[in-house]
């Protein structure tokens, strides 16, 4: 990587400290220069790529606490939306694949690939590369509202699909319930629907409130 003064961050995202290990490895041998920062919570990794400092690559799992379905990739890209996502995770590789790089991942790579494999897309996500789109489908539109939402829109929309109330959610996200129904009436904007319910079914059939 070419130096620009701050070092570089890369943050590692996995709920098992020994892949995370083994992720470290890789890329340590790409980027011997670089910060790595950790995480093993969504939660946290959302908190970590909004403090990093010359943050440049997110290595995200897609089965870590507090994700639901394809909700990291969302959240992490809408917090940094310049910083590429590459997913490692352990999901069904053609359906997570096509659905990873529409809400904003650079590439995808099975928990199984070889560490050569892992290095090489690390290098190529650094080098800003990234593996060639899907083709579109229909519903692809709709993902990319998705994607475009906040990272507070999503989190209320994430409570939607929980099936809170916005007292509810107010209290959970700390803020007033009028700023719950501001966030409510521009996801619904974005998503193009008329109501919360709408705005749920969307969020479903985009495959966000799916354990993965």
């Amino acid at each position: 990587m070419a130096g620009t003064g701050a070092i570089e961050t890369i943050l590692i995202a996995d709920d098992h400290p020994l892949f995370r290990q083994a992720l470290t490895v890789a890329v340590m041998k790409v980027a011997p220069e670089a910060r790595i920062v950790e995480a093993g919570t969504l939660a946290a990794a959302v908190r970590a790529a909004g403090e990093a400092a010359a943050l440049r690559l997110i290595l995200l799992d897609l089965k870590m606490p507090g994700a639901v379905g394809y909700s990291g990739i969302a959240l992490l890209h809408a917090e940094r939306p310049g910083v590429p996502i590459l997913v490692v995770s352990s999901a069904d590789g053609a359906k997570a694949a096509e659905e990873a790089q529409t809400l904003g991942a650079v590439g995808f790579l099975s928990k199984d690939s070889d560490l050569s494999v892992i290095e090489t897309a690390i290098a190529r996500a650094l080098s800003g590369h990234r593996l060639p789109p899907a083709p579109p489908r229909p519903e692809d539109a709709v993902q990319k509202e998705v994607a475009s939402l906040t990272p507070t829109q999503l989190k209320v929309l994430l409570e939607v699909l929980n099936g809170k109330l916005n007292k509810q959610i107010a209290h959970d996200l700390m803020m007033s319930e009028a700023t719950v129904k501001a966030h409510m009436t521009a996801i619904m904007r974005k998503l193009d629907v008329q109501n919360r319910t709408q705005a749920a079914l969307v969020a479903r059939s985009l495959g966000l409130d799916l354990k993965h």
